[in-house]
């Protein structure tokens, strides 16, 4: 009978100098952790909670005499819902604008085969670092007549350097010259390997690519403030700025119970309006970032 000798762990010993860093590692992650949390958890205690307690300043991180007046009173305010709408409409039509226009230049610069690829390639990196200044982009918008409409939010930010530059590499480096030449042969052209071969290999970029535009779509209040006069317009960042900046007491107001209401429930929108603001790239996050680490170009090439 032969003897069995004692199972021996084959886990790797970890040393003392080792689990103090891992100690140290884990100790920094938790502070990350804590910092980027523990605001947001208040914002929500926050938005939950009845006016007085958060005027008094009573809320931490769980509601206090919980209530939901300050989202009955926003979604029931027409101003806040024409906002979020608005942002709704230039998050889904300006994605949809700047990915079509990135792919429409990124893809041409990545073959190797385009005359004059490097000299294209430069002067759209050099965009990225000099442009034009505030005021003459503020006339060309207002040159062709885009001032207070919709397309001033989409169209001057339309297409991103770095997006095109993160495109065109994604085209150059995963799908090879080789899958390009067999599709050749098979008598396909340009415009259709693009539709047919690339895009749908493409999906992990055109996510991360859509994702990035929404994000600063969704977020942006600056060209809103700087080209929009009229407040149907207003995406729902520049209605939660004019909340948070720009509310003040009217002068003809004396019954200090009113003031004092009044001020109450603007604290209370001010966290009721980030979080609303705040939900929907929270919801669209998690179907995107699937696409971020999916190997989709395994076994595109055989032979």
């Amino acid at each position: 009978m032969p003897v069995r000798r004692p199972h021996r762990s084959r886990r790797i010993q970890e040393t003392r100098v080792d689990r103090i860093f891992l100690f140290c590692t884990y100790l920094l992650l938790c502070t990350f952790l804590a910092v980027v949390l523990l605001p947001l958890l208040n914002i929500v205690a926050s938005s939950l909670s009845d006016p007085t307690a958060v005027s008094s300043g009573r809320v931490l991180f769980w509601p206090v005499d919980f209530s939901l007046r300050g989202y009955e009173v926003a979604l029931g305010d027409p101003q806040i819902v024409t906002g979020f709408l608005n942002s709704l409409f230039y998050t889904v039509v300006g994605t949809l604008v700047s990915v079509t226009l990135t792919i429409a230049l990124a893809y041409p610069l990545s073959r190797r085969s385009l005359f004059g690829r490097g000299p294209v390639m430069g002067l759209v990196v050099f965009t990225m670092l000099f442009s034009g200044g505030l005021i003459p982009t503020y006339l060309v918008v207002q040159q062709l007549g885009m001032l207070d409409t919709r397309w001033a939010l989409v169209v001057p930010q339309a297409i991103g350097v770095w997006q095109v530059v993160i495109a065109s590499t994604y085209f150059r480096t995963m799908i090879p010259d080789e899958l390009y030449e067999a599709a050749q042969l098979d008598g396909c052209g340009d415009l259709r390997f693009l539709w047919k071969v690339a895009l749908p290999l493409a999906k992990p970029m055109i996510a991360v690519v859509a994702l990035m535009y929404a994000i600063t779509q969704w977020n942006s209040y600056f060209d809103a403030l700087l080209y929009l006069k009229d407040a149907d317009l207003y995406p729902i960042q520049l209605v939660l700025r004019n909340i948070l900046i720009l509310n003040t007491t009217p002068s003809g107001m004396t019954d200090a119970a009113q003031m004092l209401e009044r001020q109450q429930l603007a604290d209370l929108l001010k966290y009721s309006l980030i979080v609303i603001a705040s939900v929907p790239v929270l919801l669209i996050y998690p179907f995107v970032a699937r696409y971020f680490t999916k190997g989709i170009m395994i076994g595109a090439i055989k032979g």
